[in-house]
This record gives C-alpha cells, structure tokens and sequence, in this order.
C-alpha cells in the first residue's frame, strides 16, 4: 500500500511537471511565428524589388503585389543611398527604424487573413552603380519590423545586390 502512495506521488509530480510545459510551449509557438512572419514578408518583398529592371530613368518605381508604389532610387545619386536611414552594426547594414521614414521608401502593412492582426513596418534603401548612362547594379537593403503585440519582435533586414 505504501509503496502504491509513492508511485502515485511520482507519477501525479511528473504530470503536474508536463503540465506547466504547455502553456510555455505554445508561448514559444507563437514567438516563433511572429518571427518567421516578419522573415517570410521581407523575403517576399525583397524578390519583387529584385525582379524590377534595372531602369536608368528617375526614378524608377514599381507596385508591388499589395498595390504599394516602391521606389528603387536614383540612378542620378549613384552610390550614395536613398530612401530609409541606415545604420551599420558589426559591419552589418541595418535599417535605422528610429528615424522618421522617407515618401516612396516605406509602408505599413496588415494581413487581412493574420488572427493576431499583426501589423508590419516595412523601410528600405537603395544604392544604385551607375556606368555611363546605365544602371549597372541596385543594393537593396529591406527591413520589417512588427508593430503592437505584447512581445518585443527584433526587426528582420535583409540584404541583397541585384547586377547587369
């Protein structure tokens, strides 16, 4: 009989323990996601600025698959960046969100389909090569960061050179 009570206790401390690990599993589910949301959006974004031609024509622009009008800089500035501040952090460019944002190179975005109604701020800058008249290369540097939630989501930025 004593030996029953003490492997009821054992089994009934092992099932309180899993038991606090669901709530923090679907805590960190749900991180994850917000996360991977912000990544899948930049990425997104990223290949549509890609696919643009490289025009020599100020500016160049374009509207993206959610009807956003996207600069793509100035080739007459070339190598000088336009659009959204950056900042380098262990020789990594990043988008200063800090700063106040630029017409034509930033948007905010909600997911009509997102539960969570998750809200991104989307900023980029551009740095166009130029040689002669032609546009010879576009670096694209693209940041998404969440805006509300409860949680503090880092911001994503991705880099990205696109050439003739």
């Amino acid at each position: 009989m004593l030996e029953m009570l003490f492997a009821t206790l054992i089994l009934l401390a092992g099932l309180v323990g899993i038991a606090q690990l669901i709530p923090t599993s679907i805590l960190l589910d749900q991180k994850s996601r917000l996360n991977s949301g912000s990544l899948v959006f930049a990425q997104r974004e990223l290949e549509q600025m890609m696919q643009q031609p490289l025009a020599t024509t100020p500016p160049p622009q374009f509207v993206d698959a959610i009807g956003n009008v996207c600069s793509l800089g100035d080739p007459s500035q070339p190598g000088a960046p336009e659009g959204s501040p950056v900042l380098t952090i262990n020789n990594q460019a990043m988008i200063n969100f800090g700063a106040s944002t630029v017409p034509g190179y930033n948007f905010s975005y909600t997911d009509p389909n997102d539960p969570y109604a998750v809200t991104y701020d989307v900023r980029w800058a551009v740095i166009t090569q130029v040689n002669g008249s032609a546009t010879t290369s576009r670096r694209i540097i693209l940041g998404v960061r969440q805006l509300g939630g409860n949680d503090y989501v880092p911001p994503v930025t991705l880099d990205s050179m696109v050439e003739k």
